[in-house]
């Protein structure tokens, strides 16, 4: 009776955030281009049918499916997210401490909190495993049970780092799949590394487990970068994501925290160069793209050299490059956010940041 009383309470709490997850898609896709959107709709259908990455179905099934899926969203645009029950309880939905400190010892991990252009997100997963790396619990989290349609493979949340696999398995591939010509040169190297004999699908498919066992350190150490780095003050960051979302100033500012964290001296190139992950570095080289790459030119050259030469220090050299331009752009960028701040001129601090850091004229 306990056990059947348990599986009734997973079930009504999957639904809940479920339901919070569609509300939040409903109210917040308009913020992805077609091709982006097509692109997350079909991870978030492979995901509720418990598909392989690389399983394709029919495309009139997903037709069909995107149309209900659509007609949801529709009942949902002025919907309001609900707070979570458990156990006669009710929690804030953004409380994600007070509600794990009930699911974990049940073995699952509730998360939820702002991604990109401040949309909300949330999941619930299994908790396959907890460690502790560099004083930070490390969570490796199994299958979903609620997701939206954000494919996140890893994340902090009250300074812990999740590592979400299930959907890491599907970012991954994705990044291989469509992975721009520039980074496929790395992304054979990497795989090289990972004992794939032939770079074909079927390859891919069958060495995935160690493909993402390799990958796995950079998403972790990613993160561990990310928390242990003190460059943007947390507060002035989050100020800056939230007056300027969806804008090239939100996507400089996450690009600069992002490298900031990789170029840590307890972030991911650090560990790759002390470890000597040859693979690692490859799928860091392959997938650096966007802004990221534009702030970080060097490291793809620097990568060339190094597999003539398997020389570190080309690596560590531009790894310390990095963190410092990183540094500097990133103190320009807060100077100029506190001016137009005091000035309450912050449409000035928009064209600033543009004209002088991301060089639009």
């Amino acid at each position: 009776m306990m056990k059947f009383a348990l599986m009734n309470e997973i079930e009504d709490l999957t639904r809940q955030v479920l339901h919070n997850c569609d509300i939040s898609d409903a109210q917040h896709a308009g913020l992805y281009s077609t091709c982006g959107l097509a692109l997350r709709l079909r991870d978030l259908y492979k995901w509720e049918h418990r598909l392989n990455p690389w399983e394709e179905k029919d495309t009139s099934e997903i037709l069909d499916w995107i149309g209900e899926k659509e007609a949801l969203w529709e009942k949902l645009a002025d919907a309001k997210q609900t707070d979570i029950a458990i156990q006669g309880n009710v929690y804030d939905l953004y409380d994600t401490s007070a509600i794990n400190a009930i699911l974990e010892p049940r073995g699952l991990f509730y998360g939820a909190g702002y991604a990109f252009s401040l949309k909300p997100s949330f999941f619930l997963a299994e908790i396959e495993d907890k460690r502790h790396n560099n004083g930070y619990a490390v969570y490796s989290l199994g299958r979903e049970l609620a997701r939206d349609l954000l494919t996140l493979p890893a994340l902090t949340q009250d300074r812990q780092i999740l590592l979400r696999t299930d959907s890491a398995r599907m970012y991954l591939w994705d990044q291989m799949v469509y992975i721009k010509k520039s980074g496929r040169p790395a992304l054979r190297y990497a795989l090289e590394h990972c004992g794939l004999k032939k770079l074909d699908a079927g390859e891919m498919q069958q060495h995935l487990p160690a493909i993402l066992a390799a990958q796995k350190d950079n998403y972790i150490y990613h993160e561990i970068g990310e928390l242990s780095d003190a460059t943007f003050d947390p507060k002035i960051w989050r100020e800056l994501i939230a007056v300027f979302p969806h804008s090239p100033v939100e996507l400089l500012a996450r690009a600069l925290k992002d490298l900031l964290a990789d170029t840590h001296p307890s972030g991911t190139l650090h560990h790759l160069i002390a470890n000597r992950k040859f693979a690692g570095l490859g799928f860091y080289a392959a997938f650096l793209d966007g802004m990221l790459k534009e702030l970080f030119p060097q490291l793809r050259e620097a990568f060339i050299d190094f597999t003539k030469t398997g020389n570190w220090r080309i690596i560590k050299a531009v790894t310390l490059e990095g963190h410092q331009h990183a540094k500097k752009v990133a103190a320009e960028m807060i100077d100029l956010y506190q001016t137009g701040k005091n000035r309450n001129q912050l449409q000035w601090t928009k064209e600033q940041i543009e004209r002088r850091l991301l060089k639009q004229r």
